[in-house]
């Protein structure tokens, strides 16, 4: 994205905003300077058209990737679902032949206590019943002698005599009859008991087969799923990856392309001024550095710009280790000094000043930023460095200077207030 040579500054006002809704925070982590692993060849400073066309096929081909694993997830889900269906109503069944064996089990045990409690009755009974014929045999032998009559105690002593043998007699053959039928009772139902127990067991068993088979293929289809889901975890978090290579390979060369336009402009500006006036802009209320991250971005400047050139030349849209432009060497020493995204991206110079809080001159500290624009509005700064102290700064001059140590009034347009970051 071109600004306009001309100073059409709604035009460039609009572009500014754009690139700050967009621009304002980039990972270093994208950063052309270190591309991901699946571009092959490595990346000048401003991206190609040609790159950023690679890098969209490359998205396209993880959006593709991703979407595929996501159908095919989505067919295993469902599986899982029906399986898992299957195996509810396995354990449902299952509970049910469990409640229905317990049942059994429990009239099983009634049967079997009633038939031993009978049992018991009908020997208890069997044995008074053989004490009572044993003494209704004795009665009767003494009865056949007349002396038996003769020591009756009277007629009303032998009647009742009579009488208990033949109730005896009465009492034996009811009693007998009686604790049969109980006894045959007792032992069909303990073996109707018995039968409804074993068969009750035996459903319970197949009905816990089929639940093992059911529980079994639910696991299997989870492990399946959670496979699945791990492999779309994955290419969604490539396709993530590849989205922000290919926005931030775009916005790169917007950022190039934009700081380019600018410089251009300022070199055919006439009647720049050597400080603008302050109009009043204004910038952040807070600062994010402090005096040792500070410290750490000067000694991170001064390094590279004493490397000087060849080993460290001046490169449109580059932010090192080997190359720079204006914003990128701001960008670098403070990102070497902890103060990275997402709290201190790549920005262009224009997008500095806004994101800065504002200082005088003669409150400048080592580390703060200046800034220069061709006609003293924000959105046309097109340089920016790094004040060094003593009216000096370190910077990323231009492609035919290249990186310098400077006194802050060597260029034309200094906007009326530094930056502190």
């Amino acid at each position: 994205m071109f600004f306009s040579k001309s100073r059409n500054s709604r035009k460039s006002t609009g572009v500014l905003l754009a690139l700050s809704i967009g621009l304002s925070v980039l990972s270093a982590d994208f950063a052309v300077s270190n591309p991901p692993s699946t571009s092959k060849p490595s990346k000048p400073p401003k991206p190609t058209k040609a790159q950023i066309k690679a890098a969209k096929k490359e998205e396209a081909a993880k959006a593709a990737a991703a979407e595929k694993a996501a159908a095919v997830l989505s067919s295993a889900t469902k599986t899982l679902n029906q399986l898992a269906a299957i195996a509810n109503t396995a354990q449902v069944a299952y509970n049910k032949a469990l409640g229905e064996l317990n049942i059994a089990k429990a009239n099983a045990d009634v049967a079997a206590a009633h038939a031993l409690k009978t049992q018991r009755e009908v020997s208890k009974t069997n044995a008074v019943i053989g004490r009572m014929a044993s003494n209704a045999y004795m009665l009767g032998g003494d009865f056949t002698n007349i002396n038996s009559l003769l020591s009756a105690n009277g007629p009303q002593d032998l009647i009742d005599q009579l009488t208990t043998l033949d109730n005896i007699g009465n009492t034996n053959t009811v009693a007998l009859k009686r604790f049969k039928a109980a006894e045959s009772a007792a032992e069909i139902a303990k073996l109707e008991a018995d039968r409804t127990k074993a068969a009750q067991e035996a459903a319970t068993v197949k009905v816990a087969e089929t639940k093992k088979v059911a529980d079994e293929a639910k696991a299997a289809q989870q492990k399946e799923v959670d496979k699945l889901r791990a492999v779309q975890r994955k290419l969604a978090a490539e396709l993530a990856k590849a989205k922000t290579f290919r926005i931030t390979l775009e916005e790169q060369r917007q950022l190039a392309l934009l700081e380019e336009s600018n410089a251009n402009t300022a070199t055919k500006t006439p009647n720049q001024f050597k400080v603008w006036p302050n109009k009043g802009f204004t910038g952040r209320s807070t600062i994010r550095s402090n005096e040792k991250i500070r410290a750490k971005a000067v000694a991170y400047a001064k390094k590279q710009v004493l490397a000087r050139n060849p080993v460290k030349p001046y490169v449109w849209g580059a932010q090192g280790p080997n190359s720079f432009d204006c914003s990128g060497l701001v960008y670098a020493a403070y990102k070497s000094a902890g103060l990275g995204w997402p709290t201190w991206g790549r920005l262009n110079a224009a997008l500095y000043f806004v994101a800065t809080k504002r200082v005088s001159f003669n409150e400048l500290l080592p580390g703060d930023l200046l800034f220069y624009s061709y006609d003293g509005s924000v959105q046309n700064i097109h340089h920016i460095t790094i004040y060094a102290g003593n009216g000096m700064m370190w910077e990323a001059n231009s492609t035919r200077v290249g990186l310098i140590y400077s006194n802050m009034y060597s260029i034309k347009g200094l906007m009326p207030s530094g930056g502190r970051v």
